[in-house]
């Protein structure tokens, strides 16, 4: 059996319906997984109205009641904007129910009745306005599912990165760098590479300071922290190496195959060279929670909202990865199902 995929809408003022419609749109998708979204099925007609699509929406209260046929997006229908909310405006009503998506899509995949959260760009500030204070989605499921040991996966094409540290100040971020939290990463970076097939994960680690710290000359967190957590992974039978210089690691993983992931200390030190590689299909992954989580790797581009234009690449491309990861994780049930 396929497994289920729930979709949450995003804000209602961007492009996240439309990206679902659009992704929905490809057959592939229901040949190798059940998606079903969660979100406002009158904002949901809006989008296929503006892309003049020949989908229909199918309301239900729960995955159970999915018809999962191409040509019908069954959605949990939590009716909580109106049906003329403005495109490209940051609102609180969009903010609200957007992090009502997730908490409901939540639900549901902690009782694995779906098997993979893939979630469409909400609005940070509308987010905030509506009383919900969180940087964004990562932290959001992590505080839904009680965990704090998570961190954030980007892919794109043939780079996979994952973060020490994300949103925090880049000062703070430097005090962040321990080697406890360091071990920890390399090891949510060997089990997801697994769920994606992976068998023997290679995982290079990045460097904090220029040159990995030239032996204390620009910083002492490379060999203070850093090191001592690689020692430690590769006792525990990880292929770790590191630290490595960053100008060139990114290379050496993306374009000379050398690694399957690269460990990175802060926010932009992993998410520039993702998105100089493939800022309109990159996928993010939030690893460390009980749940598999796959999302786009874009905001919700109020610029081109409304218009029919924007490119559901990342949606297509977080839609089969959060399927091949529940494939791996849920073999043995989707099996007897």
């Amino acid at each position: 059996m396929k497994p289920i995929l729930g979709i949450t809408m995003g804000d209602a003022a961007g492009v996240g319906p439309e990206i679902i419609i659009k992704a929905l749109t490809d057959t592939h998708i229901y040949d190798i997984a059940r998606p079903i979204v969660f979100g406002d099925k009158k904002i949901m007609e809006r989008a296929i109205g503006l892309l003049h699509s020949k989908l229909t929406c199918n309301s239900v209260q729960n995955p159970q009641q999915g018809y999962f046929r191409y040509g019908t997006i069954d959605i949990v229908d939590l009716d909580n904007l109106p049906a003329d909310l403005p495109f490209a405006k940051v609102d609180a009503r969009a903010g609200k129910a957007a992090y009502e998506y997730i908490e409901k899509a939540m639900q549901f995949a902690l009782k694995q009745d779906i098997h993979a959260i893939v979630t469409a760009p909400l609005n940070k500030e509308a987010l905030n306005l509506s009383g919900c204070n969180y940087p964004g989605h990562t932290e959001i499921l992590g505080a839904l599912s009680g965990e704090k040991d998570y961190s954030m996966m980007l892919v794109s094409g043939s780079l996979k990165v994952i973060h020490v540290t994300t949103h925090v100040a880049l000062r703070e971020a430097c005090d962040l760098v321990k080697k406890e939290r360091v071990l920890k990463v390399i090891k949510l970076a060997d089990e997801t590479l697994k769920l994606m097939g992976i068998e023997k994960p290679r995982i290079a680690v990045a460097g904090l300071n220029p040159h990995c710290g030239e032996h204390g000359l620009f910083g002492t967190e490379d060999e203070l922290e850093i090191v001592p957590a690689i020692k430690l992974a590769q006792q525990a039978g990880i292929n770790a190496i590191g630290p490595m210089p960053p100008d060139s690691v990114f290379h050496r993983a993306a374009n000379l195959g050398e690694f399957d992931i690269v460990v990175v200390m802060y926010h932009d030190q992993g998410h520039i060279p993702i998105k100089v590689l493939g800022f309109e299909s990159g996928v993010n992954v939030t690893v460390g929670l009980p749940i598999i989580r796959t999302s786009v790797d874009h905001g919700t581009a109020f610029p081109v909202a409304g218009e029919g234009i924007a490119d559901s690449k990342s949606m297509t491309e977080s839609l089969i990865l959060g399927a091949k990861m529940a494939n791996v994780k849920f073999a043995d049930f989707l099996n007897k199902e």
